[in-house]
């Protein structure tokens, strides 16, 4: 099992969970279109640093929570490992989409 970042990054794409990371196992990229991240389920040990960070609560800790996005991840992973780091949006700076709500850092 690993972390599986959600339907609710796409579009925001915080980036603020990459840099807690021990593994280095979250990876930034375009999917439909929009900036999103993914965590590579190869290399998450399910640590759980990387879940208070994202401030909008896009990261879930199994993939049964979210099996579609689980696969989603998965399938991107190979894509996303080679695109280049991209800086983290502030974590008080407001979701771009309407039914998202800061959780933390707000």
């Amino acid at each position: 099992m690993s972390y599986v970042i959600t339907e609710k990054c796409l579009g925001e794409r915080y980036a603020t969970c990459v840099s807690v990371c021990p593994v280095e196992c979250i990876f930034p990229g375009d999917y439909q279109g929009q900036q999103f991240m993914v965590i590579d389920p190869e290399l998450c040990i399910t640590c759980g640093m990387c879940l208070p960070e994202c401030p909008i609560g896009a990261i879930v800790d199994s993939d049964d929570k979210d099996p579609a996005y689980t696969a989603i991840n998965k399938d991107l992973s190979p894509q996303f490992k080679s695109n280049p780091a991209v800086t983290p949006r502030a974590a008080n700076d407001p979701p771009k989409k309407p039914g998202n709500k800061l959780m933390y850092g707000g």
